[in-house]
């Protein structure tokens, strides 16, 4: 497996489990991982690779006292020949496993996302994999409590541990879940791990079946192939083969062993078993024979859970087979990053918002590809209700190649998707992925999309809220200021976001445009050389003015016909615009238009969150009104301060403080809200 310039270091790590987990072998209490890291030693391109080395001590083949030393070896000699070569490691399973496991993370890296590891409707929270819950074994008591539990999280397939404490009591636990749960209720697999012995197994193996058991893995320890070939020839219930199946790494040998025991099914684990090439080789081998299988974990942290999770599921995405991966919450300190949940009887990746986010973009996807010429999208609702429309598809891609070409995006370019996709925002950087094309970092819209990257985006489109909140958070301002290009749109930038922006070493820009322009149609650089306080049209977009001093944009190919917006500007000899406010954000005051944009910039500095609306006035009009969000009433401060930042006509009339200021849903003031909240508590006040 080759790959781009990379380096290799080993982390060692000492997980503790949340509560003993009992074997036939002993009980775990602790154990060692190694975490295999992979990064990127050419400063121009940016990856990390992760992968776990999770040995159990008293079972892997590759693992003796010297095990740390030997994969630090390892792990220097595939760095030095920077290439992995699988077949050359087979003898090496767990140390396989880790290695390919890292390199597969930074492939995901390089597209967005290092958790990545094997895309497939699993990573796209399209859909669950169906898990077994695991009972370990315990006393009577603690096991029957364990069942009832597993059973009330919504598990319709639990394995229990047995071999731990006597048959007899294990038998009747059995019997009494039999009594309560049907087979049709739950299926019971039991786990033997090799804790019978050849003379009683026959007869235990009767003894299960009376209670409808799915299978009982490794009955007999391993290694006794005359004694197990005759167990599942002869057995009441299915046998799988777990243990047996550890340090055969060989080809021929894997055959010679399943011709030989002829087993109903193999348990495949890859840290165990070959890695995720042996594994693969376990299950080609085991299909061919018509012998079934189910994926297991070995105990791994979430880091090693994770990648056979999105292994299991992209190389055998379709099987319905419960496998054997609820193991992520087993430790204490465990790698919480991992993008895993256990909803009901099923493993997700993902959270229940980002699978929904997920599933619009697949929507939208099929969506696009329909023979159907356009696409529904929403107003903001920024000046009064959501309004639904109809956008054509072949001009959404016009726009989006319009900011392709402008921004110098290339194909492969990461971008970061953080907008509901009902709204343009949205939906054109969709478009934008599919036209460049750009890898897609997708996001559930949130104030802080940058919380759980570890990666920065090539390129990203964000409200001013979001870059707010962002730049509050050390990792993610970091990760903000590493991002190579930043577009901000769907409100005014306050100019103490602008300054903290200006000293960004990559471009960062102001958008100009709206639902009707498909997105941006000008825009505006914040920072480096050519910081300005204008807007410069896209190619093909030319501004003028209207008798009333409003922005006037002929865009053909985003918008058929010519568009007078409601944007009070100016417009500079060389082409370019300044937004100087609103016409329909002006408040008539006295026979004076007074622009409520201008005026809350003179406010900027007053300390809270406020707007500017109005209310009506017998003798004015209309009365300027401030609606603000505090603690307590601040009016009398308020007023005070007003009267010093504003001209004498522009100081509110009116001041009401509100428990939240209206926004809408992209975070830009919704004033028409905000003057119908005004208007209620102005009558309030006056009946």
């Amino acid at each position: 497996m080759h790959f781009l310039p990379f380096s290799l270091r080993v982390v060692p790590r000492t997980l503790k489990f949340k509560q003993p987990a009992g074997t036939s072998r002993g009980v775990y209490h602790e154990r060692k991982v190694w975490y295999v890291v992979l990064t990127s030693t050419d400063p121009s391109i940016r990856f990390t690779g992760l992968g776990e080395c999770a040995p159990l001590y008293d079972l892997s083949c590759d693992y003796d006292e010297h095990y740390e030393q030997r994969l630090r070896e390892v792990c220097a000699e595939v760095e030095r020949e920077q290439n992995l070569d699988s077949n050359r490691l087979r003898h090496l399973p767990s140390m396989l496993f880790g290695l390919q496991s890292a390199f597969r993370s930074a492939a995901g890296s390089l597209a967005g996302d290092y958790r990545r590891l094997y895309p497939s409707d699993f990573t796209k929270g399209l859909r669950g994999i169906p898990i077994n819950g695991l009972v370990w074994m315990g006393s009577f008591e603690e096991m029957c409590q364990r069942m009832e539990e597993k059973l009330e999280k919504g598990f319709r397939c639990v394995k229990l541990k047995i071999g731990a404490i006597d048959f007899d009591s294990e038998l009747a636990m059995i019997r009494l879940l039999r009594s309560r749960y049907s087979e049709e209720t739950v299926e019971l697999r039991v786990d033997a791990n090799g804790g019978f012995s050849p003379e009683e197994a026959p007869l235990r193996l009767e003894a299960l079946a009376r209670y409808g058991i799915h299978s009982i893995e490794q009955p007999i320890r391993q290694h006794q192939w005359k004694e197990m070939a005759h167990l599942c020839a002869t057995t009441p219930l299915p046998i799988a083969l777990d243990e047996e199946l550890i340090g055969v790494n060989d080809f021929k040998q894997k055959n010679e062993l399943l011709d030989t025991i002829r087993p109903q099914y193999v348990v495949l684990k890859p840290t165990l078993h070959g890695a995720f090439t042996g594994a693969a080789e376990w299950m080609a081998l085991a299909r061919d024979r018509g012998i079934g299988y189910w994926t297991t974990s070995a105990l791994e942290s979430n880091v090693g859970l994770n990648a056979i999770a999105q292994w299991c599921a992209a190389i055998d995405g379709e099987s319905q087979m419960p496998q054997g991966l609820g193991t992520g919450q087993l430790f204490v300190e465990n790698f919480d990053e991992a993008p895993l949940h256990i909803e009901g009887d099923c493993l997700w990746y993902g959270s229940p918002e980002q699978r929904a986010f997920q599933q619009e973009i697949e929507a939208f996807k099929e969506q696009w590809k329909q023979p159907e010429p356009t696409m529904t999208v929403h107003t903001s609702g920024s000046t009064g209700k959501p309004q639904e429309m109809e956008v054509e598809k072949i001009r959404m891609w016009d726009s989006a190649q319009m900011t392709i070409q402008t921004l110098g995006l290339q194909e492969g370019n990461t971008a970061l998707l953080c907008m509901p996709l009902k709204y343009i925002a949205g939906q054109m950087m969709l478009v934008r992925s599919f036209a460049a094309p750009l890898q897609l970092i997708p996001v559930a819209p949130t104030s802080h999309p940058y919380a759980h990257l570890h990666e920065a985006p090539d390129f990203a489109a964000l409200t001013p809220m979001q870059v707010y909140e962002t730049l509050k958070v050390p990792h993610e301002r970091s990760l903000l200021r590493r991002t190579l290009c930043l577009i901000i749109g769907g409100g005014a930038i306050s100019p103490e976001l602008e300054a903290e922006l200006r000293m960004f070493p990559h471009p960062v820009y102001s958008t100009y445009g709206m639902t009707e322009t498909l997105s941006h149609i000008a825009l505006r650089r914040l920072n480096g050389d050519g910081a300005s306080d204008a807007y410069r049209p896209l190619a093909g977009v030319s501004v003028s003015l209207s008798d009333e001093g409003t922005l006037c944009i002929d865009a053909p190919a985003v918008c058929a016909k010519r568009l007078v917006t409601n944007d009070l500007a100016e417009i500079l000899p060389d082409g370019r615009f300044r937004v100087l406010g609103r016409r329909d954000n002006v408040v008539c005051s006295g026979g004076i238009k007074l622009s409520i944009e201008e005026m809350e910039e003179k406010l900027a500095s007053l300390g809270l969150h406020f707007q500017l609306t109005a209310v009506p006035d017998e003798r004015l009009g209309e009365a300027v009104t401030l609606l603000y969000e505090a603690e307590a009433e601040q009016t009398a401060a308020l007023e005070e301060a007003c009267r010093r930042l504003l001209d004498r006509y522009e100081v509110p009339r009116h001041y009401f403080r509100v428990d939240a200021l209206p926004q809408t849903e992209t975070g830009k003031p919704a004033r028409a809200a905000a003057r119908q909240l005004a208007l209620r508590k102005w009558r309030r006040n006056k009946g």
